[in-house]
């Protein structure tokens, strides 16, 4: 019989790694974290053991977090702009938020899972993610083997149609990553441009809380223009900039002079090139990052100095 006071610990990092991808909130994760292993401790409370920890966590962290989709779906069709993940550094401090940075927590996976229902989104990650076969996944989502087969099948090939790449070389993404932010720094378009597809699009998540664009923008001059533009602008106000890497991707934190944090700008680098970019910017989704500045302010501030 399993021994939760024991098992917590490690069950914890599972069940986050589960719900977060399938949610693509921290907030969220954590809840469906907390109310599953509740609902494992009245299960053994109760007189019914649990044989296989592992297997029982993912279920009901599955289960629970094909819900909150369910419940949320209102509310993200009335979301402000597009939506975004929220990020998760590589180096967080919480022991339940270190689980791997493979290319199923990408933000362009992350945020291509949003045209997957529930059931779908949960299939993918349980296999993609976490490697369990379709017999144990259909146990988990209350499908039969076959039919969890077939979702699997129709989840990557909507993902496919997105655009969504699942294999990314760290040390090219690395290198480019460098490059963009010392072209970016020396305000060099034609540096920036090099670096960046055709097709580049760049999509950020205000949420009607922060200053952000609210439809993508497209093609590699516009948005090389674009990022350049906002470089200067922010270089003006003092904003500082930090790179690091969130969801297994290279990506800059921009931080006001207090330190506070500004946004979360992740690159997807595909085939030597920047494909696409995600700003996050939405200070109900940077909460668990620490301190979080205010965008508003800052450039209230910037024109009101410069009258």
């Amino acid at each position: 019989m399993v021994d939760l006071v024991v098992e917590a610990a490690r069950l914890r990092p599972l069940m986050f790694s589960i719900a977060y991808r399938m949610l693509g909130s921290v907030s969220e994760a954590e809840d469906v974290v907390q109310t599953g292993l509740l609902r494992m401790h009245e299960r053994v409370q109760g007189g019914d053991p649990i044989d296989r920890a592992d297997a029982f966590a993912s279920t009901v962290a599955t289960r629970l977090s094909i819900d909150v989709l369910r419940s949320a779906r209102h509310t993200r069709e009335l979301y402000v702009g597009p939506w975004l993940p929220e990020p998760l550094l590589v180096d967080d401090a919480d022991p339940a938020h270190r689980i791997e940075h493979d290319e199923t927590m990408s933000f362009a996976v992350l945020t291509m899972l949003e045209r997957l229902g529930p059931v779908e989104r949960a299939v993918f990650v349980l296999h993609e993610a976490l490697g369990y076969d379709y017999r144990e996944i259909a146990e988990m989502v209350d499908r039969d083997p076959a039919a969890c087969r077939q979702i699997m099948h129709r989840a990557k090939q909507r993902l496919a149609t997105g655009g969504a790449r699942f294999e990314v070389d760290a040390s090219e993404a690395a290198r480019i990553a460098g490059e963009f932010l010392e072209a970016l720094r020396d305000g060099d378009v034609d540096g920036v441009m090099r670096l960046l597809a055709a097709d580049v699009v760049m999509t950020a998540d205000g949420g009607g809380n922060a200053p952000a664009i609210q439809q993508p923008v497209s093609g590699d001059l516009a948005v090389a223009r674009f990022l350049v533009g906002l470089m200067r602008r922010g270089e003006a106000l003092g904003v500082q900039v930090e790179p690091t890497v969130a969801n297994g991707e290279q990506t800059l934190l921009f931080r006001g002079r207090d330190g506070a944090l500004l946004s979360v700008l992740a690159l997807h680098v595909e085939d030597g090139v920047v494909r696409s970019f995600a700003n996050q910017l939405n200070p109900d989704k940077l909460g668990h990052l620490g301190p979080v500045g205010d965008l508003f302010a800052l450039l209230r501030d910037g024109v009101a100095g410069v009258r």
